[in-house]
């Protein structure tokens, strides 16, 4: 019973870093149009969370690196990708030729879903042989990641000049494929560093 209650307060604790987070990227962010479209990842994730929180419930580890992710998201939402200041001092100390914030963002897209994913997958007895797993959790992000992309290309269509500073391309003609790039390394970078641990986190599931 004192376990469940730490982990409820845990959940809660989560919850209010989040909010406390969400609020302050949104004040006086980049423009509050780059900043809504920036943030509904995260928000919509945390709506999709909490409707299935009852049947489904991530372990703890999940909702802490879900939290991490939607601080990510946050933090290019109210500055924009291409102008989060920390990588722009970064940019002029090291000459690149752009703001590698975005590059962060779409790594974090692969890092972080793919744990995600791996609960479902292996809590679902979705994949039965253990070496299909990782091939699954990699082909989900991608997806993921790709579909983010028509997002993108919807919202730019639609919205045309408005859209520029959410596109972030900051005039490189590879930035698609650089995106859905390093959503791949960073789904398969996160099954090489948190497999093990997540494993610790399912067992306490199975023991309880």
């Amino acid at each position: 019973m004192a376990k469940q209650a730490r982990t409820t307060k845990e959940i809660y604790t989560l919850l209010a870093i989040f909010f406390l987070a969400l609020l302050i990227s949104g004040i006086r962010p980049h423009d509050y149009f780059t900043w809504f479209l920036e943030v509904l990842p995260a928000v919509l994730g945390l709506v999709i969370l909490v409707f299935t929180y009852k049947r489904f419930r991530f372990t703890n580890f999940i909702y802490v690196l879900v939290l991490i992710h939607s601080i990510i998201l946050m933090i290019g939402g109210h500055y924009t990708y291409a102008e989060v200041p920390f990588f722009d001092w970064v940019r002029h100390v090291l000459g690149l030729a752009r703001n590698h914030y975005d590059r962060v963002g779409h790594f974090s897209q692969g890092f972080f879903p793919a744990m995600i994913a791996r609960e479902v997958l292996i809590r679902n007895s979705v994949v039965r042989k253990k070496k299909w797993l990782g091939v699954f959790i990699v082909s989900i992000c991608l997806a993921a990641s790709a579909i983010y992309e028509f997002f993108e290309w919807w919202t730019a269509l639609a919205t045309g000049e408005a859209a520029a500073a959410f596109l972030g391309t900051q005039g490189d003609p590879w930035d698609t494929q650089w995106d859905m790039f390093l959503a791949f390394i960073g789904s398969i970078t996160a099954l090489l560093l948190l497999s093990k641990i997540h494993d610790k986190y399912l067992k306490t599931l199975r023991t309880k």
